[in-house]
């Protein structure tokens, strides 16, 4: 559940309304001790008069998990947290989770299985959701359990446990897993359906049938046979103890299926890595096999990773909420993104009147109340993070006295937090693992809700104090705290016997969770992923402030990963994951089920819309990457609120920036400083940003710089390379441009680049590239004359994956050796004009042998281009929809490249003759 996110006073409207309710403060604990952390510390025991995590009445819970289980530190806020926190005390099993492609509800005879494949519209209109229904529940025969427990658990994987005395039932489910991995004793394998099963495959234990119109294949032990009767499908296990269970997604894909059904998946495990601006993460399935030898696995893979990965997949795709998941026959894939930019603040500008920013600066430091009442987690946080913003801005204009105010005060307040026994304070929870700060708010206590957002705000506020004063952050001072509240949020550890491994980021679903029950029927919820990247921009920053690389590496895969999850599934950026029949632009909320148009507390379009936005920070200038989306975004608000923003438009013009910061710096001095700022913002701060973007351009993260903290900017055809270096002495940061920017010790540097090269991606080191040259032609030469193609429309149907009227661009007699571990990379430069709703595709082909017949075709996602005149760089990084055949040598070979309109109604350009636009195939 999330935070409401509306005025202070709502702290006591939610308290108010929870005393009502039967939830108000548990018996006074025993009193505390102090645990010393450096300078500062924490109690062991809750302040009197407080909860701790309880159930719908009030009454405390314990982690529900097996001995097996017991004081391993529970990941609470995950997609299955229900298995271990019994949230409603009459269900002692779970509610239902949402795996992906399957779904899953815990029952006392066994394991509900369902694979939702319609969506359905509901609260009028605003939600879109593939709720779970059960096709299928996994069993033994008798089987009635007063429980389900967690019993093991891994990165995106877990083990439910059933036992009524008698009989045993584990199961192993995971994100991704097309297959359900039982062991079980004391009982036959026992299969409920939901209706009379269709036969369609009898080879004794291997079951084929269809329920509810989705295909299954049951696999028991070999020797073993399914008996069906009625809805009963039962089968002995002959000695042994294991079957499995899994959807296909047709049903000529048994045989296939049936190659990896006693390959049990035991552990799943991400390992990720920063060089260099980019990120590369590679996710691993461990097995064992139950018969024979394979132990590889079949993966379905979201679609931020497989628009994100090289790696070769089946043509198998499922149904999901978060759109098409396709498949991989393999036990690890890996993914390779861009690394998102960040900024301790933006960079300064002559633009911005030093005056005016002075005068907005002493307003809040001069403020008789700089934390506007907080005394809870959340208002704290949000107020702390509204003065570390203007640090950076007081000393940009050689305002020391405010910097250093501003400075005093956020130290103070967050001493006072880091102390224990004081007004506020944080407390460890032995038996759930977790720190917890009181007074605490919104859940964080009673439902272990939002932690990550709340703390996000201390870590970002302790990481601009680090900046100035590197003797606070160090560990025997302030900083151990700091590192505290990250091992409760963001905790890199699988070893930690005090924190779980990251809490609330699910690194299979690509974003974080807010829940820590998940309690719900439509699984568990994210409203402000603003909020969650906000931890991740503050890691970065820590990180980089206090020399810690491992923690700078974390908070950069963290934000690049939940940036592109952001982008597909709260701004649906291609247009591909939310249903036609939804008929929004935006979610407000992500939920396992699907995603809703609200908030927790209000259904104000400018909040629905802005909570995905809060707090803009050089940590959200991943938002830029997808402009055509923001201005879908921008209308859809105005046209579900009647009107311009008027209530949060300081947030809404800061969006606005990252696409069009002419209109959003319009629209401020149109309001002319007269309106209340939203309560984490502050006018000094918006003033800022949107006069420094209005004169740099809006954020261009397709260039990368080869440090975190690094950014650029783009207007018109100029680009602005900007770069923070926390180091001691001066470093040149170079950009995957070819640019370079030299950046002064402890400084920030802004600068057009130096250097010559124009490629927005520098080509491998091996390969051949090739300019389009109109008229047809792929060539090696250079020097061309710089021109433009036009792409026929796609005369407003959707050609996505088909080639309709391309442009075609071919090169006959290549020779080459095939580069190992390389793949087919390409930049092109495309402009719709001012047409909106316009994607261009691209198919290339490879005739190794010149023999007339392609043994090799990559087609790639189609790239969505915004409405307004200018070039836009579509590169392979939009991942290959489809691909058929293999790559060998090139003798005598054809390279074909085809050009198309996907989607839209208008014709579109690509350049030609330059080296902006270049095909790169992976031979030497």
């Amino acid at each position: 559940m999330l935070a409401t996110r509306k005025r202070p006073a709502t702290v006591l409207v939610l308290a108010a309304a929870l005393a009502a309710a039967g939830l108000g403060p548990a018996a006074t604990p025993a009193a505390a001790a102090t645990i010393t952390v450096g300078a500062g510390s924490y109690s062991d025991t809750r302040p009197a008069g407080t909860t701790g995590p309880t159930t719908n009445t009030g009454t405390p819970v314990t982690p529900k998990v097996t001995s097996n289980a017991q004081g391993k530190p529970v990941p609470t806020n995950d997609w299955w947290s229900s298995l271990a926190f019994q949230r409603y005390g009459d269900n002692p099993y779970s509610t239902p989770m949402y795996g992906h492609p399957l779904t899953y509800q815990a029952v006392s005879g066994g394991l509900e299985i369902g694979y939702p494949t319609s969506p359905a519209i509901v609260g009028e209109g605003r939600q879109y959701e593939y709720a779970h229904k059960a096709d299928l529940t996994l069993g033994l025969t008798g089987l009635n359990s007063p429980d389900t427990k967690a019993d093991a658990w891994s990165d995106w994987t877990v083990t439910p446990y059933w036992s009524d005395g008698t009989r045993t039932l584990r199961t192993t489910i995971g994100h991704g897993m097309p297959f359900v991995y039982a062991k079980g004793s004391g009982g036959d394998a026992r299969i409920n359906t939901a209706s009379t099963p269709t036969v369609f495959s009898d080879q004794g234990n291997v079951l084929g049938i269809t329920v509810a119109g989705h295909h299954y294949a049951l696999f028991a032990p070999t020797g073993s046979d399914w008996n069906v009767s009625g809805t009963a499908v039962t089968a002995g296990l002959g000695g042994k103890d294991y079957f499995s269970v899994a959807v296909l997604p047709s049903t000529d894909a048994l045989a296939t299926y049936r190659k990896y059904a006693y390959s049990f998946v035991t552990g799943s495990t991400v390992n990720w890595s920063y060089s260099g601006g980019t990120v590369r993460a590679t996710y691993s399935l461990t097995t064992e096999a139950k018969e024979g030898t394979e132990r590889g696995t079949l993966q379905a893979l979201y679609r931020h990773q497989w628009l994100n990965t090289s790696d070769a997949l089946t043509s198998y795709t499922y149904v999901s909420p978060r759109g098409t998941m396709k498949v991989r026959e393999s036990a690890s894939f890996t993914t390779s993104q861009k690394s998102s930019p960040v900024l301790p603040a933006l960079p300064k500008t002559s633009a911005v009147d030093t005056n005016r920013l002075r005068g907005y600066l002493n307003d809040v430091a001069n403020s008789s109340d700089p934390f506007s009442g907080a005394v809870d987690t959340y208002w704290t946080g949000k107020a702390l993070g509204k003065l570390a913003q203007l640090v950076p801005l007081a000393d940009q204009i050689g305002e020391t006295g405010i910097r250093d105010k501003l400075l005093e005060l956020i130290k103070g307040r967050l001493q006072a937090w880091f102390t224990a026994g004081g007004a506020n304070e944080f407390s460890y929870d032995q038996a759930w693992k977790t720190l917890t700060g009181y007074p605490a708010s919104y859940g964080s206590d009673s439902e272990l809700n939002d932690h990550h957002f709340h703390y996000s705000y201390y870590v970002f506020a302790a990481a601009i104090v680090a900046q100035y004063d590197s003797s606070w952050a160090a560990d025997s001072a302030w900083g151990g705290m700091v590192k505290t509240l990250i091992r409760d949020t963001a905790n890199a550890s699988r070893t930690d016997s005090a924190f779980p491994f990251l809490r609330g980021f699910d690194v299979y679903a690509g974003h974080s969770w807010a829940s820590g029950h998940q309690g719900f029927a439509a699984g568990n919820n994210q409203e402000s992923s603003s909020e969650s990247t906000n931890l991740s921009a503050a890691l970065v920053l820590w990180g980089s402030a206090t020399g810690d690389n491992s923690l700078r590496d974390l908070g950069t895969y963290l934000l690049t990963t939940e940036a592109e999850a952001i982008a597909q599934y709260w701004f649906d950026a291609d247009e591909q994951v939310f249903p036609s029949t939804f008929g929004h632009d935006t979610a407000g909320m992500v939920w396992g089920s699907g995603a809703a148009y609200a908030t927790w507390w209000t259904a104000n379009p400018e909040e629905i819309h802005g909570i995905n936005v809060l707090p803009v920070t050089g940590g959200s200038l991943h938002l830029g990457g997808e402009k055509a989306a923001i201005r879908r975004n921008l209308a859809e608000m105005e046209r579900e609120n009647g009107g311009p923003a008027v209530e949060w438009r300081d947030l809404l013009w800061e969006f606005q920036s990252f696409a069009d910061p002419a209109t959003a710096k319009s629209k401020w001095d149109a309001g002319n400083g007269s309106y209340t700022p939203e309560d984490g913002e502050s006018k000094a701060h918006t003033y800022h940003w949107i006069t420094t973007l209005d004169t740099l351009g809006a954020p261009d993260p397709s260039v990368t710089g080869d440090i975190p903290t690094s950014a650029v900017f783009t207007k018109g055809t100029t680009r602005t390379y900007a770069a923070h270096n926390y180091g001691s002495s001066a470093r040149t940061v170079t950009f995957s441009d070819g640019k370079t920017l030299s950046v002064p010790a402890r400084s920030t540097a802004t600068g057009t680049g130096t250097g010559t090269d124009p490629d927005p991606d520098p080509d491998p080191s091996t390969g051949n590239t090739f300019q389009l040259r109109t008229g047809g032609t792929l060539t090696t030469a250079t020097g061309g004359t710089a021109g433009s193609d036009t792409i026929a429309s796609a005369g407003g149907a959707n050609r996505d994956g088909t080639p309709y009227q391309p442009l075609v661009y071919e090169v006959r007699g290549v020779n080459g050796t095939l580069t190992s571990g390389a793949s087919t990379s390409f930049r092109f430069q495309v402009d719709a004009g001012t047409a909106v709703g316009l994607g261009q595709q691209v198919r290339v082909s490879y005739d190794l042998t010149g023999n007339g017949s392609f043994d090799r075709t990559e087609t790639y996602n189609y790239f969505a281009t915004d409405p307004v005149t200018g070039w836009e760089q579509y590169t392979q990084a939009r991942g290959l929809k489809a691909s058929t055949g293999t790559l060998g040598n090139l003798s005598n070979g054809t390279v074909r490249l085809e050009v198309w309109s996907a989607i839209g109604n208008a014709t579109s350009k690509i350049q030609t003759g330059t080296e902006n636009s270049v095909l790169v195939i992976p031979f030497s």
